[in-house]
């Protein structure tokens, strides 16, 4: 009887110690999908993070090299005004590039309506880079446009009825016309004119003006 009775003490305890190990297992696999997940979940992020940082990196040097070299397509202009006037202008470019302007600049950023030629000029003086588009351009590159400019505090983005091409690109005596906003050359001019040496006034501001 307490042979019988030792036996069964010692079968309850190697079931139990078997029992307590396969818990132990389970809770090891599951920390192991837990924290093995988590861990290459982060590895990943890490890794995607890195690529991002290298590409952006390598984009802004392939753009720095291109904005050292001329821009085929720009359109220089010389002699500008840069007198202040309360009369109405009547500008020889389309879009103006420079000239006898108002006083007032108007405020870098995103409009969805025309803004005021003579105050954008007063802008570009202070070193903003004026992107304007005809107001029937596809939405989706309207889109991609906003999205840029959104990136530069010392850009314009607006619609010109009557503009000469699709989109107009204009800093201060320097304009180019393009067919798309796709045209890669956009983004070499903003590398290479926002707040670039054509600025009259370097240092100006394009913030506390007027809103359009």
């Amino acid at each position: 009887m307490a042979d019988g009775r030792k036996e069964r003490k010692v079968e309850k305890q190697v079931k139990s110690a078997a029992l307590r190990a396969n818990v132990q297992r389970k809770d090891l696999r599951n920390k192991f999908w837990i924290y093995g997940t988590g861990t290459f979940l982060i590895l990943v992020l890490v890794v995607a993070v890195t690529i991002s940082m290298v590409g952006n990196q390598n984009k802004k040097a392939r753009l720095t090299e291109a904005a050292n070299k001329p821009i085929i397509g720009v359109q220089s202009f010389t002699g500008l005004s840069r007198n202040h006037t309360s009369k109405q202008v009547t500008f020889p470019q389309n879009p103006p590039v420079g000239g006898a302007h108002s006083a007032q600049f108007i405020n870098c950023g995103i409009y969805t309506q025309p803004i005021n030629s003579s105050e954008a000029v007063h802008s570009l003086e202070h070193g903003a880079v004026w992107v304007t588009y005809t107001p029937d351009l596809p939405q989706k590159q309207i889109d991609s446009l906003t999205k840029e400019a959104a990136l530069h505090p010392f850009e314009l983005l607006s619609p010109y009825p009557g503009l000469p091409s699709q989109v107009v690109a204009s800093a201060w005596g320097k304009q180019l016309q393009l067919k798309s906003a796709d045209d890669p050359r956009l983004l070499i001019f903003l590398r290479k004119y926002l707040q670039g040496p054509q600025t009259p006034e370097p240092g100006a501001p394009c913030s506390g003006g007027v809103q359009g």
